[in-house]
Order: C-alpha cells, then structure tokens, then sequence
C-alpha cells in the first residue's frame, strides 16, 4: 500500500525518509538554541480558554470569547507563528496566547470574584540578540515585557507595577519608588493554573509556568480531573529545557540544573535561589523588629541610591514579604554561592554548562521550593545580566533566513496508514480550522475523490476507507481554512510580480505570477504541487484566481546565479505544468 500527501501536497515517502529529515532538524537545533528552542508544537492550534471552575473541571473550552471587557471574536493559532534569525537578531512574531488552555481567572482565593481581563491575540513582533553583552551597570527591568517564554506568551519580571509613595503614604501604580511590590505576593491570586493572568488582553508569565513545564517534560504531572499541574514527586532525572529568552539574549531555564555548574556528568538537582527573606535570619535586617529603613544592597546597586530609603511598618497592612525589597541577596552578608546554601547570583543566574550549551553559557533559571512553590526572584532579577537590547519592532529592516512559519503554512503530514480487512485508515497532521480532501488513485496518474470537507480533531485528520483493491495510492489535501485571527503580516515581505518583477537575494518575496493561457488554467484554490523560482521552492502557494499564482519565497543571502530566472508552476497530479522562461530576476 503506497501514501502520499501534497498540498500544500506534501510528498511523504517512506518512514525512513522522515527519519532523516527529523535527525537534521535535530541538528540544527543543537547548533542554535536561540532559533530552535521555540515550542512550535501546536503553532496549528487554535488557543483556548476556561472561563470558570466549572469548565475548568468539565473541560468545557472557548475558542473565542468574551467577558465584556476583552474581546476575542476570530479563533486565533496558539504562541509562536514566525521565527525568522539574521546573523545578530532572532525575531518571533506570536499571537501571544498560550498552547495549553489558559484560565480561569479570579480576584481571590475562593474564587467568588472574576478577574475582569481575558487574554487576547497581542500580534506580538520581538527581537532578541543572538550575541549577548555583559555591561559594568547593569539596567533595571520595567513593566510589560522583558522576554518571550518558548511558547509565545510574555515574560513580566517580578514587579506588579505598584510602589510605595512617601508622599500619600500607600501605594501608588506606576510611581519611581524603592519599595517596589511583589507581582506573586500581591496578584497570586488572580493567577490561573498555570501562574499567568492578563494585563490588558496581555496573556502574562511572573512565575513558574508549570503548564508550559509540563508541555516540554519539565517534571510537573498533570491532573486530568482536576486539570491542575504540580510538581512531581519523583526523582529528577535530567536537565531542564529552556523556557524563555530575556530581552539581554540570554536563556531562562526550568528549575532544574547540574550540580557542578559546569559539570554535566554532575548530576541533576534543584538550582537554589540566593535570596531570603529579611526577618534576620543570615545576617539580614529584620524588618519586623527594625523596620523598613533600609533597602537592600542589590537595590542600591541597581538603582544607584543610597540606602536610607522608607517603608511602611510591617504589619497587616503591610505584611512582610509585600515589597520585593523585603528581600535581601545572601551574597551582600559574606555568603558564596555553590557553598550548599545557593546557586543562583542576584540577577538569579549562573555561568554553566547546559544540554543547549555544553560549551557554557550565562543562563537564568526558574525558583521554586522543593513544593514547587515559585519563589523569590522567581523568573530572573529586578536586573539583567546582560545588556536589554532586544525588544518590540515594528518591521524587519535587514536580511534575514526564515526559520519557521506556523497556520497555513504548516504542511500536513500523511502517517502510515493502517489496513485491515480490506479497512485502510489513514491519518495526518492537520491545521484546527481546514478542510481536507481525500483522493485515491491505481496509477498515481487518475484520481479519484473520496471524500470532501473533511475537518480535523484539531490538528489531528483521519479518514477510514473500505476497499476491495490489493493496491491503491491515497493523498490528503488541504482544500480551505476557516476565517482566523492572524498573529500579524509579515512586515518586511517584498511584493513581487512576474513576469518582469525581480528581488534582491536575502529577501522575503510575496511573488504575484501571471500564468499564459496556454495549456488552459485551472479554476480558482486548484491545489499546487509547488512553485519554484531557478532552484528555490515556494514556502508556501495558492492559486488565488484562475490564471494567478501567488508564492513565498525566501531568496538565500548566496544564491547563485543571480540574473534572470525561470519559474515553474505544477499543480496537482502534475498537469498543468507551466514553465516560464526568464520570468523573474534576482540581483
């Protein structure tokens, strides 16, 4: 029994064939984290949403929403939708929202008060530095985000954007202060089961994301009743993959590193935090006897103050542990790190080797108690390590290589099928929101249709046929995607036509091609086979009317030879097929 797919036909030959192909990408991932790490695995997914207890424990999801606040009317694809990487940048562009179901969310710990933000498809575009710097002065973290978890969903730092003021004697949002809330302490309770809630729309990490964790097989379990994760009770048995990219270009990982930081034969263990709290315990201050007269030195040096800086007294109102700065960094009272007390510096990392990095990196990890209870710094210090270059943009304004693009450009893959009885099973890899089609062929040259209108279990097709034939040949097709929202457009994509358009190497070309109308065109959504530009394969191309094709290309930085070049258009099954000479030119 042969199978191919092709639409997007994709051609899946043997399982030996997807055997290399896997082995290579895992190459490439173990030669540039920065481009590789991120968690694409369900970028065909629609997000969704718990909007209470009830459809939490039911498992009850949304697809679009509303609260009468925040509004997402069209299914939009989870997380990361687009990598792209030049030789000093890696951009993503993500919708933001997370590849777990996101929600609830409440105000308090009973849960008789609904936060009154959802999250919402940011249409995220961020950069992060692929060669970071280490500055003398450091700089401080601030509000939104200081970093892309690997999933697309932001990274906040440890501040819930609330300050102490000595002039009203409270706090205020948004002030510059030195008693700066703690986002954990104070907003806990408004977090979801896993550790995120929304600015805004924003869908937002301050703490160990343990949904994530589990995702990537980070020691957390999951509860399928009660669809809450914890940490597991077993015996941590490896590395902890990365979870984030800070702004600064270095990465964030899970909880758990080697014991000798840059030993990988060391052994596996929880990496300690260095912080404590100020009760007096290590020689700090004890703000409950001494008040709160003093922040910290890890502040003072970050803020460039001096010491003597006021608080409220610690009380009900003010409960120790409510400021970030009622925590002190055991590094300031004579006490090395990797002295069996703690592993992680202020800006809560280490330089080690990882799995990513065997050479050594600096890197960031995760705190939590044994528990897995986040704790203070949580994520990485109110300061980074290295320099915050990286950041929001609005468009891409160099060369770069295109290194994933998620939703319709994703190409389904067919799996071995299965046969019994004369039942041939087949299923595939699939987009949430297509429609697939089914045809059958003898000959590989006529075909017949087998089924229409096919939609997916998510991102899961399958179609069972019954037959009598001892040999067939079987392809699964894309044929339409339901209306969504988009993460964004790609920005920097040059629009090109041809015949007589040309494009520089190193760009991205949306390439608009009029097709002669000889041998006679095909209808409007005829399926492609491909589409080629002299030696380069579209990324992806749609018969958008009869007699038009529009394709994506990528123009390699080296491509040769450069000059006038000739396009090859094949649709499905391999006739029509248009070969057109000196088309288009690449300079």
């Amino acid at each position: 029994m042969k199978t191919q797919t092709n639409p997007q036909w994709k051609i899946n030959f043997t399982n030996a064939w997807l055997g290399i192909f896997f082995a290579l990408l895992s190459v490439a991932q173990a030669a540039d984290p920065r481009t590789n790490s991120w968690f694409t695995t369900y970028s065909g997914q629609y997000a969704r949403i718990y909007t209470n207890d009830l459809s939490r424990t039911n498992g009850l999801t949304l697809t679009v929403w509303t609260n009468g606040t925040t509004i997402q009317t069209l299914p939009a694809y989870c997380g990361v939708q687009e990598i792209y990487s030049s030789t000093n940048w890696v951009y993503i562009r993500s919708t933001g929202l997370g590849s777990f179901v996101m929600g609830p969310w409440y105000l308090n710990t009973n849960h008789t008060l609904p936060f009154p933000n959802w999250p919402v498809n940011q249409k995220t575009f961020y950069r992060i530095p692929r060669s970071p710097t280490v500055p003398t002065t450091k700089t401080a973290s601030g509000g939104g985000p200081i970093g892309y978890f690997v999933d697309g969903a932001a990274m906040f730092n440890s501040w819930d954007a609330y300050t102490y003021s000595t002039v009203s004697n409270t706090d205020a949002q948004n002030i510059t202060g030195y008693w700066n809330r703690d986002a954990y302490i104070n907003e806990g309770a408004s977090f979801d089961p896993n550790n995120a809630h929304q600015a805004g729309g924003q869908y937002h990490y301050h703490a160990n994301p343990p949904a994530l964790r589990y995702q990537l097989g980070d020691h957390v379990d999951f509860n399928s009743v009660t669809k809450i994760y914890t940490e597991s009770t077993n015996t941590v048995t490896k590395h902890s993959p990365i979870l984030a990219w800070t702004a600064d270009g270095y990465p964030v990982y899970g909880p758990y590193g080697y014991s000798i930081s840059n030993n990988a034969n060391s052994g596996v263990r929880r990496m300690i935090s260095g912080y404590v709290v100020r009760n007096g315990q290590y020689g700090t201050s004890n703000l409950t006897a001494n008040g709160r007269i003093t922040i910290p030195q890890w502040a003072v040096r970050l803020f460039n103050v001096v010491s003597n800086q006021s608080g409220p007294t610690v009380g009900t109102s003010y409960p120790l542990g409510r400021y970030m700065e009622d925590n002190d960094f055991l590094g300031d009272h004579g006490i090395a790190p990797g002295t069996n007390t703690f592993d992680l510096d202020e800006y809560n990392g280490r330089w080690c080797v990882t799995p990513e990095f065997p050479g050594g990196t600096y890197a960031y990890f995760v705190s939590i108690s044994s528990n897995g209870t986040p704790v203070f710094p949580y994520n990485i210090g109110r300061g980074y390590y290295g320099s915050p270059t990286g950041g929001a943009v609005s468009a891409i304004t160099e060369t770069v290589v295109t290194n994933f693009l998620g939703n319709t450009n994703l190409a389904s893959t067919l799996k071995t099928p299965t046969v019994k009885n004369g039942t041939v099973t087949l299923t595939w890899s699939a987009l949430e929101g297509g429609s697939y089609e089914v045809n059958a062929s003898t000959n590989l040259t006529s075909w017949t249709t087998l089924g229409t209108g096919i939609a997916p279990n998510q991102t899961a097709g399958g179609y069972t046929n019954i037959t009598a034939l001892d040999k067939r040949f079987y392809r699964v097709g894309r044929d339409l995607v339901a209306s969504f929202d988009g993460a964004g457009t790609t920005l920097f994509a040059t629009n090109g036509v041809a015949p007589g358009g040309s494009a520089y190497r190193g760009q991205t070309v949306q390439l608009t091609i009029t097709l002669p109308s000889i041998p006679p065109n095909p209808p409007a959504g005829a399926p492609i086979t491909s589409v080629t530009v002299g030696s380069i394969t579209a990324l992806s191309a749609t018969c958008t009317a009869s007699g038009t094709v529009s394709a994506l290309f990528t123009i390699p930085t080296g491509y040769t030879p450069t000059g006038s070049q000739t396009i090859v258009v094949t649709f499905q099954g391999g006739t029509p097929t248009y070969t057109l000479t000196s088309y288009f030119t690449i300079n």
